[in-house]
């Protein structure tokens, strides 16, 4: 869902820089790769903002990303009320810890997963599935930022073994990520063997941020969205089921060395 002021503002900025370009509709489509009909239809709000078309936007009127730059903040803006809380306690966080029981979190999906995983709710059509692909993998720069916080993740083994023969070339791409993303030293992953059958956790995902000042912040996910937890009761909870989470995982060399022959195995 687009923030339609902001939106707006985009389209109108397109249009000016197209004509400060002196550059017709069919000639500006022809450098970005789009017909004259969707060159148009995106400046009058027909067509959804697409993110692609946006990025050569860029690239031909030398813009220094101004397009794309703004689009980010009108999918920003879209989103849902309850999750907007939990995305700026995420951007300003020095500290960011999440447990996972079902899914690979979503910080570090692969763009591959994380489409797959987003088409598993047909209720969306492409576009929107596209537009969620695109926030997602944004909020993913904060972990490359210079200000990067310290990440940890504690996942379910029965999460990375949870593929058919369909996926495996996704798995092992998604495992190959995760890896990679381990051997950076503001980043730690931990896996809870399968062998640890029973544990707090279970009941349900959760993620931890810690502001500058050593606030904390929670969030929790359901099938409706999700909670932000802020309220010093129901933290002290979260942080006490953290520790008990985190104790049932393994070391984090521990944990790298079973994902490589987790990967191996769906190579």
């Amino acid at each position: 869902m687009e923030n339609e002021p902001t939106a707006e503002l985009i389209r109108a900025q397109l249009r000016r820089l197209r004509l400060k370009a002196e550059l017709s509709q069919e000639e500006f489509g022809k450098l970005v790769h789009f017909s004259n009909s969707q060159v148009s239809a995106v400046e009058l709000g027909q067509r959804p903002l697409d993110r692609f078309f946006l990025k050569r936007a860029d690239e031909v009127l030398g813009t220094g990303g101004l397009l794309t730059s703004l689009l980010k903040l009108a999918e920003r803006d879209g989103q849902p009320s309850w999750f907007r809380p939990w995305l700026e306690a995420e951007r300003q966080a020095q500290q960011l810890r999440t447990y996972q029981p079902t899914l690979v979190p979503g910080l570090l999906q692969t763009e591959n997963y994380a489409r797959a995983m987003i088409r598993t709710d047909d209720l969306i059509s492409d576009d929107e599935v596209e537009r969620r692909l695109g926030v997602r993998l944004d909020r993913q720069s904060i972990l490359s930022s210079p200000h990067h916080p310290k990440y940890i993740a504690v996942i379910e083994e029965s999460v990375l073994r949870r593929a058919d023969e369909a996926f495996r070339g996704l798995m092992a791409e998604q495992l190959a990520h995760l890896i990679e993303r381990s051997e950076h030293p503001h980043i730690d992953i931990h896996v809870v063997p399968t062998r640890v059958t029973m544990h707090v956790g279970l009941v349900g995902p959760f993620a931890l941020a810690r502001s500058a000042d050593g606030g904390w912040v929670g969030h929790l996910e359901n099938q409706l969205g999700g909670v932000v937890v802020d309220h010093d009761e129901g933290v002290a909870i979260l942080l006490s089921r953290w520790e008990s989470v985190r104790s049932e995982a393994l070391p984090r060399q521990q944990s790298a060395d079973l994902m490589k022959e987790v990967m191996s195995s769906w190579s």
